[in-house]
């Protein structure tokens, strides 16, 4: 199965090294979680594979459908399969739900045949509808402004929309917990487990095993330091979550020191 392969990627903000040679291999049809403490590099890692300006790639790959992605636009990137859930999405005044997603399906349906004339209208409403109900959403949400006045659940919900919207091959979900009451969570990862097949590799970024708990990884990530320290199966999040980061910290303070 195809994915995405990261090779000893670099990346620093504003001159300052953040990401000091991470390696990770998504497949399509595996649930990865990446956890860690704050200021690890987490985030950074999924805005650098989406190609935020901010972030220079200063070494190393990122190797998705067989390409390096490094050189790439964000919205190439996103054409390509890539798809980022944000931890605070912003608010688009004047740009319907709806209207967002229509536009953007049909931007990368014309990225894979400039003749493609678009989905019809009838076509979007009744698939759009399909979506919003595999994720509990009133479907009177479509025609709202994208996260304008959403509750932190809204706007998390609106962002798995997207994605079911996009059919993305590889997504990030930072922090996609942050914010939501046990409701909220437990719709929007039963959101994600509906999509999650053969088809979809998902990576998890969070810092509590709480949302684990919904979504089951096949494979667990402990960052520190702008570096992947320890990988395994859903009980090394159980062991973060009975132990904290003390460990970890002690483990690998010779290498962060160096």
């Amino acid at each position: 199965m195809s994915g995405l392969t990261i090779k000893n990627l670099h990346v620093s903000i504003e001159g300052k090294e953040i990401l000091k040679g991470v390696n990770l291999e998504i497949k399509k049809g595996e649930i990865h979680a990446i956890m860690g403490p704050n200021g690890t590099g987490k985030s950074t890692l999924a805005y650098a594979m989406m190609g935020h300006p901010s972030y220079e790639i200063t070494e190393g790959e990122i190797i998705f459908e067989g390409q390096n992605i490094v050189e790439m636009a964000t919205d190439e990137r996103s054409r390509l399969g890539l798809f980022l859930a944000f931890q605070y999405p912003v608010a688009i005044p004047g740009v319907t739900v709806a209207n967002f997603l229509r536009t953007a399906l049909n931007a990368r349906r014309r990225a894979k045949n400039p003749e493609d004339k678009g989905i019809s209208i009838l076509d979007f409403r009744k698939m759009l509808k399909e979506k919003m109900d595999l994720l509990q959403m009133d479907h009177a949400f479509a025609g709202r402004y994208l996260n304008e006045g959403f509750s932190g659940g809204e706007k998390k919900r609106a962002e798995i929309l997207q994605m079911a919207t996009l059919k993305p091959s590889i997504a990030f979900l930072d922090e996609t917990d942050s914010g939501l009451d046990i409701d909220a969570l437990r719709i929007v990862s039963e959101g994600v487990n509906a999509l999650a097949d053969e088809n979809l590799g998902v990576v998890v970024i969070t810092h509590y095993q709480r949302l684990l708990n919904h979504i089951k990884p096949n494979y667990v990530h402990i960052m520190f330091d702008g570096r992947i320290v320890e990988s395994g199966g859903p009980e090394l999040a159980l062991r973060l979550e009975e132990l904290g980061y003390d460990w970890v910290r002690e483990k690998y303070k010779e290498v962060v020191a160096a």
